[in-house]
């Protein structure tokens, strides 16, 4: 005795492939958390191994304020994102330039961290372990928000020339999900790096 066979269509049931966009940003995270891993781990491995000086005790402030400036940036796309699923486009505008300041702030926080660390401190990338560790790891994550702010810019000016709407939501929410990553690791490279690894 045969059973009848219902097929998804005829279930009211509907299957579609997911978006491209979303799937590759997933896909440069996982790479990207692959990476940001060995290096996390080579400046942990490194701690306290440096025979010369200076070692992160001496020479390492907390960026409190630089940090708070990147962590509200995820905070102002958030709802820059939001503002363009609504068809809000000046409020969308106001968001994205609100997060591509402070963006920028953080990153000025950490080249005027590495002038006092360079010039002031004598602390270069070839001075020892922790010095080769160190602008390995934040380097590495400034070179992460530098490419993600120049992507803001970039949908910035498609903004002020009014090609932005809100058929591009998903493309605005990729590269979020880009900045919000960027964020997260910064919260493990501040915890390792300046509150551990001292």
């Amino acid at each position: 005795m045969s059973t009848p066979s219902t097929t998804i269509e005829e279930a009211g049931l509907s299957w579609k492939l997911p978006e491209r966009g979303p799937v590759a940003m997933y896909c440069l995270i996982g790479a990207e958390v692959g990476v940001f891993t060995i290096f996390l781990i080579a400046y942990i491995f490194y701690i306290g191994k440096s025979l010369t000086g200076p070692q992160p005790r001496d020479v390492l402030h907390l960026p409190i304020f630089a940090t708070i400036c990147l962590l509200s940036s995820s905070i102002t796309i958030h709802f820059a994102v939001r503002s363009l699923r609504r068809g809000k486009i000046a409020s969308f505008g106001l968001g994205w330039f609100l997060t591509i300041v402070l963006g920028s702030i953080f990153l000025l926080g950490t080249l005027q961290e590495w002038r006092q660390l360079i010039y002031d401190e004598g602390l270069t990338i070839g001075t020892n372990l922790f010095g080769t560790t160190y602008y390995s790891l934040v380097g590495l994550h400034a070179f992460h928000v530098t490419v993600g702010l120049l992507a803001l810019a970039l949908v910035m000016v498609f903004t002020l020339r009014g090609d932005l709407g809100e058929q591009h939501v998903e493309r605005t929410e990729v590269l979020s999900m880009y900045w919000h990553f960027v964020d997260v690791v910064w919260v493990i490279v501040f915890i390792v790096v300046y509150m551990i690894g001292r």
